[in-house]
């Protein structure tokens, strides 16, 4: 099966086409490498350090024998993408060729609208070339679990079905995202869903929690092969911060109450789902959806429990709580499905395995390379 990754030289792209190639699959990278770019410009790096791509799959193909196809441009660009599609022939389109940060799309009015632009438009350009060329290549679309905010009820995985005024019907799980990155999520959900109704195109929504760790099978043959760790306040996540915060010696950073529960999974468990649902592709006309995490934790467990392991290793670690700069509910009800990747065949890593091995063990060994000014948050929801 041939699979092309949009997004290939990002954190989840990379892990994934990687792992692809391993198993045996004909993979080929489409990026613009502005994730890249996107550093520079804030002035910040990710803690691990990353070779350029060309190096990357180099060094790859030495280890291994198995060539990935490289396709460096737009996605939005459609006539470089149709002619990479034409060239590459895809049975399987993996998409993470987004921006993927939610403070990112809350700087200003500039990166909200080039995060729609971006993200949106690539999409459509990605279902209107399928169905004028690709009409039976499966589309596997990373999408995010904070498409549905907080609701007060159990989260469905994709749809509802509710009762009005003596009718039943199933629904499109209701939307309540957090920022204008998610709602560029929701717009793409609508997209696809609507793609596969009236052209019958077949696709997968990959409604994915927040990953962590940066080892997989494959990233950990070689330093070259290494994973991005993104721990600063605009592309970082929580549990990556409190990591390099324990490692050099700060308190760790709770926004608010630290009632705020998401879903996690780790990156092994990422590249083991996207090959789950290449192998079983969605049916013509179909647009399911996948809830892809193992668990949930609120933002003051993850603390804890670095706390705890941190403390383990001879770290002596302290907790702050700061004022939010998100406008978000810090306690709440949240328990989402996840059971239809299970149901598949998914055999979860837990954090508690790997806290220390593929975070702790990171930070401490490449803490040199900190910026300590950029371990706070500098994005405000409410500017």
């Amino acid at each position: 099966m041939k699979v092309l990754v949009i997004g290939g030289d990002g954190y989840c792209g990379w892990a994934t086409a990687l792992h692809l190639a391993n198993k045996g699959y004909e993979v080929g990278i489409l990026d613009n490498l502005i994730r890249r770019h996107w550093d520079a410009k804030l002035g910040v790096d990710t803690l691990t350090p990353i070779a350029p791509i060309q190096q990357r799959l180099q060094r790859w193909q030495d280890l291994t024998g198995k060539p990935i196809a490289l396709y460096v441009g737009d996605i939005n660009n459609y006539d470089f993408l149709i002619k990479s599609l034409r060239d590459f022939g895809p049975d399987s389109i993996v998409h993470f060729g987004e921006q993927r940060s939610a403070p990112y799309s809350m700087i200003d009015r500039e990166h909200a609208v080039m995060t729609q632009t971006n993200n949106v438009v690539g999409t459509l350009n990605i279902l209107f070339a399928m169905r004028d060329e690709f009409p039976d290549c499966h589309l596997v679309k990373l999408g995010t679990m904070g498409e549905y905010g907080t609701p007060n009820i159990d989260i469905e995985e994709g749809y509802i079905e509710i009762e009005h005024n003596g009718r039943k019907d199933t629904l499109p799980y209701p939307k309540q995202p957090g920022s204008f990155y998610h709602l560029s999520k929701v717009h793409d959900s609508h997209n696809i869903h609507f793609a596969c109704k009236i052209w019958g195109l077949r696709a997968t929504d990959l409604n994915q929690g927040i990953v962590y760790g940066v080892l997989t099978e494959e990233t950990g043959m070689d330093e070259l092969l290494v994973n991005r760790l993104d721990y600063d306040g605009v592309f970082g996540t929580a549990l990556n911060r409190f990591c390099i915060q324990a490692a050099i010696g700060h308190p760790l950073t709770v926004y608010g109450k630290g009632g705020q529960t998401r879903g996690l999974l780790d990156i092994r468990d990422t590249v083991r789902c996207i090959e789950i649902a290449i192998n079983n592709p969605a049916e013509p006309g179909n647009f399911r959806v996948f809830n892809q995490f193992t668990e949930l934790f609120s933002v003051g467990d993850l603390a804890m429990m670095v706390k705890k392991a941190g403390s383990a290793m001879g770290m002596n670690v302290e907790i702050d709580h700061v004022d939010n700069p998100r406008v978000e509910l810090e306690e709440h009800y949240f328990n989402a499905k996840n059971t239809k990747l299970l149901d598949l065949g998914l055999q979860p890593h837990f954090l508690s395995d790997s806290l220390l091995d593929s975070l702790l063990n990171f930070a401490v060994k490449y803490k040199h390379r900190v910026d300590h000014n950029e371990i706070l948050p500098k994005v405000s929801w409410r500017r």
